[in-house]
């Protein structure tokens, strides 16, 4: 009796120790954010269906992100456009691992309800298209980590950078297309890789 005992207690503790192991293991397979990561930014983002995010609640995913407002006549519409043909072109696996992500520099006029009247104007008001706004000043800081200039130049009116960023899936910038209607392959092919990293 002594020794069925024993022999209980025995597979127990190996079990216990190999629960502990995986336990150990999870926690050294979750990096930490690297200093280069958006992830490091405390802002928060309203979407175009009113939810308020953390840009880390998007880790893991390959995030390609432009910066335009709603309002634009010029500019903007060409960024989309060019959005979505880099949509387009992304194979389906591949889809699965990608956010593609519009960030509204005119947060006044670029309330949540616009965000989301806008997507579905523009039939982007699914996976894997969200529309995000925030604060004037989460906007402009956000907008210096992607290099994009921007300058209101009338209350409707604002003059931008017109450039596209692929961040990896730990927030890294990896990639910038910069230009209207410029050749895309690179962008495709950079998404490509990380997706596949996932």
């Amino acid at each position: 009796m002594k020794k069925i005992a024993f022999a209980f207690l025995l597979l127990f503790s190996f079990f216990g120790c190999k629960e502990a192991d995986k336990k150990e293991v999870k926690a050294q397979t979750k990096k930490e954010i690297s200093e280069l990561s958006i992830y490091n930014l405390p802002s928060k983002w309203t979407t175009q269906n009113g939810k308020d995010i953390e840009l880390k609640s998007l880790r893991g995913n390959v995030l390609v992100m432009v910066m335009i407002y709603t309002s634009c006549k010029a500019a903007c519409p060409r960024l989309v456009a060019d959005m979505r043909d880099i949509e387009s072109k992304l194979e389906k696996k591949t889809k699965q691992h990608v956010k593609l992500i519009l960030v509204s520099i005119d947060p006044k006029i670029d309330t949540p309800q616009r965000l989301k009247s806008f997507a579905i104007e523009n039939k982007m008001n699914q996976d894997p298209w969200i529309f995000l706004r925030s604060t004037e000043e989460n906007t402009r800081e956000f907008a210096a980590v992607l290099a994009v200039n921007y300058k209101q130049i009338s209350p409707i009116d604002f003059s931008h950078s017109n450039i596209i960023s692929v961040f990896n899936p730990e927030g890294e910038l990896v990639f910038q297309q910069e230009g209207l209607g410029v050749n895309n392959e690179k962008t495709i092919e950079t998404i490509n890789q990380e997706a596949a990293k996932i």
